[in-house]
């Protein structure tokens, strides 16, 4: 059974989201948010539109050069995670994960509490985790430290972002709880600790029930046939067919394990159940 090696595409929306605001926190002079916390801002005119400037570029490398030139000239600036943060963007849309990873660093450098970073950060690494991960694996480490952080400081987080509403604010927390718990719920898979897999995955798809995630379907499903929970695994990797969309790939994999499970069973493949309200 394979596991599938491919970024979801809804962190697009987060961080289409995250950067909305921050180009927003780079024009506003008032020094705090929501929640009493710091705004960054440019000190300066020349700064405000050398920032602009460097943000309106696109294109991965593009970004990533214009983010490293303004810190070269703005070193205290406290607007540099947000350049950084639109060449992760960039790099996501790019599907360049290595790229990713190392502007997520940066970020993180420069805002350890930054939870788009935090998160892809941790959903990069589990996607390129080898099997027999072991729990004190430096990477396997660094996952769940990011996720941990990104679940205990979203709050916070969310309180500065000014210019979303109070729906969008809770569609954006649940879409990176779910993502966080998938990338603990695909190391505890790859890490033969699947009863724990199974466990992270069943709340990240819970989270994300208005849009169901077919990479998080089919690793369920991979965890429940791990513990010969067949007839759930039906359910679970049916559900990623479902939603697997145009992804040929991911479609492959789970009528290869759909097969298999039918195999198992000798029966065919329960519909997916509807699901219950998500926690809020």
């Amino acid at each position: 059974m394979k596991h599938l090696k491919g970024l979801m595409k809804k962190s697009v929306y987060i961080l289409l989201l995250i950067l909305c605001s921050a180009t927003l926190f780079a024009q506003q002079p008032a020094a705090s948010g929501k929640s009493g916390k710091h705004v960054p801002q440019a000190k300066t005119h020349p700064e405000f539109n050398d920032y602009n400037t460097a943000y309106a570029t696109t294109g991965g490398a593009a970004v990533e050069k214009a983010a490293d030139e303004f810190s070269a000239k703005y070193p205290a600036s406290e607007l540099k995670a947000f350049l950084y943060a639109k060449a992760l963007h960039e790099y996501q849309t790019e599907n360049n994960k290595q790229k990713m990873l190392a502007m997520g660093q940066k970020v993180l450098q420069l805002d350890p509490d930054n939870t788009v970073a935090l998160v892809l950060t941790a959903t990069v690494l589990a996607d390129d985790l080898g099997e027999g991960a072991k729990s004190g694996d430096a990477k396997v480490a660094e996952i769940k430290k990011n996720c941990a952080h990104a679940l205990e400081t979203m709050d916070a987080s969310m309180a500065a972002m000014t210019n979303a509403s109070p729906e969008q604010l809770q569609a954006y927390k649940k879409t990176l709880q779910s993502l966080a718990h998938s990338a603990l719920g695909i190391v505890a898979l790859k890490s033969s600790q699947d009863p724990e897999a199974e466990k992270e995955l069943k709340l990240a798809a819970d989270l994300n029930q208005g849009q169901p995630d077919p990479f998080i379907w089919y690793h369920l499903a991979l965890a429940q046939d791990h513990q010969s929970k067949y007839n759930e695994a039906l359910v679970s990797v049916n559900q990623a067919i479902q939603s697997s969309g145009s992804n040929p790939e991911l479609a492959a994999l789970a009528q290869g394990e759909l097969q298999r499970l039918q195999t198992l069973t000798g029966g065919s493949a329960p519909q997916p159940k509807p699901q219950p309200p998500a926690p809020k």
